[in-house]
């Protein structure tokens, strides 16, 4: 959700459910209305821990500068967004031979074949990263990842990267291919507020 639409939001839960208690917990706000329904507000990566709603919402739309680091099979794109803006970006596209519906040692030469595409593919993202956001990392508040959760820590996991994986957060955005349009509705996605409603029993 858009942490903009946030307040009307909660309006709406206090209408539905009555008046809400609010408490802070280590992903955001936890809000618990007196008809047991709950609402759990997830902040988005790198805004700072907030006590009450406004200053919930304050921090969620707050501008801050956050890496973007996106990777599936032979594509990756990085980027750097100030606020809702898209400042840096770089996607790189290699291939990678797809699966073969071949058996015995063709089934395995291809394999193989895949696997080291793969791994150069990787190895590639990893340049790209150490060049374009690595010199950023001292002004980033959070280095979200996407797509393929093993690429993306395959990614990180070398060495020069070291103080963008300190910054990973927690959140790992669900995208197709990464392509330009892609990196751009993740800069969107990251900055959203995630809200998981349980409803009294």
């Amino acid at each position: 959700m858009d942490p903009a639409r946030l307040p009307r939001w909660v309006a709406n839960f206090a209408d539905r459910h009555g008046p809400p208690e609010t408490t802070s917990e280590a992903y955001g706000l936890l809000l618990a209305a007196p008809d047991g329904a709950t609402a759990e507000l997830h902040a988005p990566p790198g805004a700072p821990p907030a006590d009450d709603l406004a200053n919930f919402v304050a921090a969620a739309t707050a501008p801050r500068r956050i890496g973007l680091l996106l990777a599936r099979k032979g594509a990756v794109a990085v980027g750097v967004a100030e606020g809702p803006d898209l400042v840096v970006s770089k996607v790189d596209t290699k291939y990678v031979q797809g699966r073969t519906a071949a058996g015995g040692w063709s089934q395995q030469r291809f394999a193989r074949r895949r696997d080291n595409q793969a791994k150069a593919a990787l190895g590639d993202a990893a340049d790209l990263a150490v060049r374009l956001l690595l010199p950023e990392a001292a002004t980033l508040a959070a280095l979200v990842g996407g797509g393929d959760r093993r690429a993306v820590e395959t990614v990180l996991a070398d060495r020069r990267l070291a103080p963008l994986a300190a910054l990973r957060a927690d959140r790992l955005l669900d995208v197709p291919e990464p392509r330009r349009a892609v990196l751009v509705a993740a800069v969107i996605a990251a900055r959203a507020v995630h809200v998981l409603v349980r409803d009294p029993a």
